[in-house]
């Protein structure tokens, strides 16, 4: 995924826009066509019409398909290449080889038996071809190598080694499966894309058209411009809102990146800081409640709970990153100096509120309908009404969704959807080699014992494979890639099913800040003209005291609120909230290298050892490491007192 791709998605050009340097008359009027007429056939099939999964699945994805190719460019490196014949022919192509199992499918499979003919595998191969070019258009090389490996895999696994091997299945046989059923490209995963996912997109992109963006910038701006280092707290908070609606740490850092940014350069953070701090705010996006880059919907799919259930257990994960951040950004600001926004220049809550303020009824409405129990798709019906209606409830008209804007909300919610649903239909094919061969419990297997059963190191050795994994890839396919091949690893040994689950998605979306290929940080090193790789490793400094969390969450799952282990202990919950807070800021500010005045080795060594201690449910390390932290404390504040004192006279005199 490159900044230009995103910013055909995220940019501020007026709603539903499909004209550009790709696509011109026609070309572009059809492509319009083409995304509204998605957006009303995902409402349509999620609500009023009764059709079944497959062939919703397989009617869906080819609109998505032709979509994708219609908008994107064969060469990422000229994304305004315009659209060619080649792209004519490529939409023929998809159009005829999933509609011939969209046509054949009952033939197929009741009048022939499941007795698969050579025509039937040619159009198989010819499908995934199409599914190969399209992922590589949309989203990068990286799935479909990976693809092609398990295809290799699932055919030649009798050559493998000993503890990899399996007997190998026939090409007919793979063919058939990720071709031919719901157990491949039109499965499960592509079932979630086309209701609750799409639907939750279009939410957003009402949302957007109805002015919430710049909610939330004023919003931010009124509660955290006046504090110390205030910009930068501004872009903590904006991100979270806006992240977790768009679930992308690259749109999101494109859309407010290019407001909060050039704001923090402005009262003197460095531009490499300032690229950071969006980066590593905005990567949080993907784990923040209620859509989690989409992953949650994914998440519940897999786990087979309810919805519900997965966005109460990212409340507490997503509130001590954000709270991690902060400390972090806090540090920074105290060692430079610097302070907050004049009055002046920020707005007032109120005032923001009374002109904008009716805009958060439909978050607040999604959240209410889901935890009554009902359904996400009814969830995701209500707040696009929601949005509709409020939007005539505030004082600024410009809010309003009139007709223009409605249409222009699903061809924007159709063009947000192509990389989530075409990432779910790619991985469907990894998945099938995935339980064809039951490579996931090997992998586990082989991961437990290299460890030695010792439960940090296999949390180690996992969180690096998660994030090697997700180089490059959107939350939605990093997020089943590391589900099908590192979360069983996690649950064999011991740990939760969902507490493994969120391990290996929230270490698959710090992929965004890991370098060498930190997507969200090279993203704002482009917009704050700094050092790209200068750029990632403080967005990775930042965003670092987060990575205990998952730590935290393993260990001690209570974390995650998750009832079905049984009643919830609001007492130990309170207490391992607390010592996580201890935990998160002590690594921010050891690894700030700052509290009153800059820290002495052994302080700031101590305040790692501060974090380490409270990863784990063992009382006799939390005893230490709290009595540990109030030493360092005292310590601190003590030889620091009389340094602050004379600065003080200094500046008096």
């Amino acid at each position: 995924m490159n900044d230009k791709t995103n910013q055909i998605q995220t940019s501020d050009t007026p709603v539903g826009k499909m004209e550009n340097d790709r696509l011109q008359g026609v070309s572009a009027k059809t492509a319009a066509l083409v995304a509204i007429v998605l957006s009303i056939f995902v409402l349509l099939t999620s609500s009023y019409l009764n059709i079944q999964e497959f062939y919703r699945n397989t009617i869906f994805i080819t609109l998505i398909v032709v979509l994708g190719f219609f908008l994107y460019a064969p060469n990422k490196k000229k994304p305004d290449q315009k659209f060619s014949y080649m792209d004519i022919a490529l939409i023929i192509l998809a159009i005829i080889s999933i509609g011939y199992i969209t046509v054949n499918y009952t033939n197929l499979h009741v009048e022939r038996m499941s007795q698969a003919n050579t025509t039937d595998y040619i159009f198989a191969v010819l499908c995934i071809l199409v599914v190969f070019e399209i992922t590589r258009r949309t989203i990068g090389w990286f799935i479909p190598i990976l693809s092609v490996l398990a295809m290799i895999y699932a055919v030649y696994g009798a050559y493998f080694p000993i503890d990899f091997a399996h007997s190998g299945f026939s090409l007919d046989r793979l063919l058939y499966r990720v071709y031919m059923t719901s157990n491949g490209i039109f499965g499960s995963t592509l079932s979630i894309a086309s209701t609750y996912i799409v639907l939750f997109i279009l939410f957003g992109a009402f949302l957007s058209a109805s002015g919430a963006s710049k909610l939330f910038n004023d919003l931010a701006l009124a509660i955290a411009g006046q504090r110390r280092g205030g910009p930068a707290q501004v872009a903590v908070i904006t991100s979270a809102l806006t992240g977790s609606l768009n679930g992308s740490a690259v749109a999101n850092v494109a859309t407010t990146g290019a407001f909060t940014i050039p704001l923090m350069k402005s009262i003197g953070l460095k531009s490499r800081f300032a690229a950071g701090v969006e980066a590593a705010a905005s990567t949080g996006g993907m784990i923040m409640p209620p859509i989690m880059g989409a992953a949650a919907f994914i998440m519940a799919g897999f786990l087979g709970v309810p919805y519900t259930v997965v966005i109460i257990a990212g409340i507490i994960p997503a509130l001590l990153y954000y709270i991690a951040l902060i400390f972090a950004v806090d540090a920074e600001a105290k060692k430079m100096g610097l302070k907050g926004l004049s009055k002046d220049n920020i707005p007032e809550v109120k005032a923001v509120l009374l002109q904008r303020g009716a805009l958060l009824l439909p978050i607040i409405i999604v959240f209410g309908v889901l935890l009554t129990g009902r359904t996400a798709i009814f969830a995701g019906f209500a707040g696009i009404i929601a949005v509709i209606i409020t939007s005539y409830l505030t004082k600024d008209k410009t809010n309003r969704i009139t007709i223009q804007k409605f249409f222009g909300s699903l061809v924007d919610g159709a063009k947000g959807s192509i990389q989530v649903a075409i990432a779910c239909a790619s991985v469907g094919i990894i998945i099938a080699v995935v339980s064809m061969s039951g490579v996931g419990s090997m992998l586990a297997y082989n991961v437990i014992d290299i460890a030695g059963g010792n439960l940090f190191l296999i949390l180690v050795m996992v969180m690096v494979t998660c994030i090697i994994l997700s180089f490059g890839l959107p939350s939605t396919a990093l997020y089943i890639v590391v589900a099908v091949t590192a979360a069983p690893a996690l649950v064999q040994a011991g740990i939760t099913p969902l507490a493994a689950h969120f391990f290996v998605f929230y270490f698959g979306a710090m992929s965004n800040v890991t370098p060498p290929v930190a997507l969200a940080a090279y993203t704002g090193a482009g917009i704050a003209d700094s050092d790209p790789m200068k750029t990632s490793w403080t967005a990775l400094r930042l965003a670092l005291p987060g990575f205990i969390i998952p730590f935290i969450i393993a260990y001690d799952p209570i974390l995650l609120m998750d009832a079905s282990e049984g009643p919830v202990n609001y007492g130990s919950l309170l207490i391992t909230f607390a010592t996580a807070i201890v935990g998160v800021y002590a690594l921010a500010v050891g690894m700030g290298n700052f509290i009153r005045a800059r820290l002495y080795i052994v302080e700031r060594m101590a305040m790692i050892a501060v974090a380490f201690l409270l990863i784990t449910t063992n009382q006799m390390f939390d005893l230490i490491g709290i009595g540990l932290f109030i030493i360092v404390i005292i310590v601190h504040y003590a030889r620091t007192r009389k340094i602050l004192e004379a600065t003080e006279l200094d500046e008096t005199n």
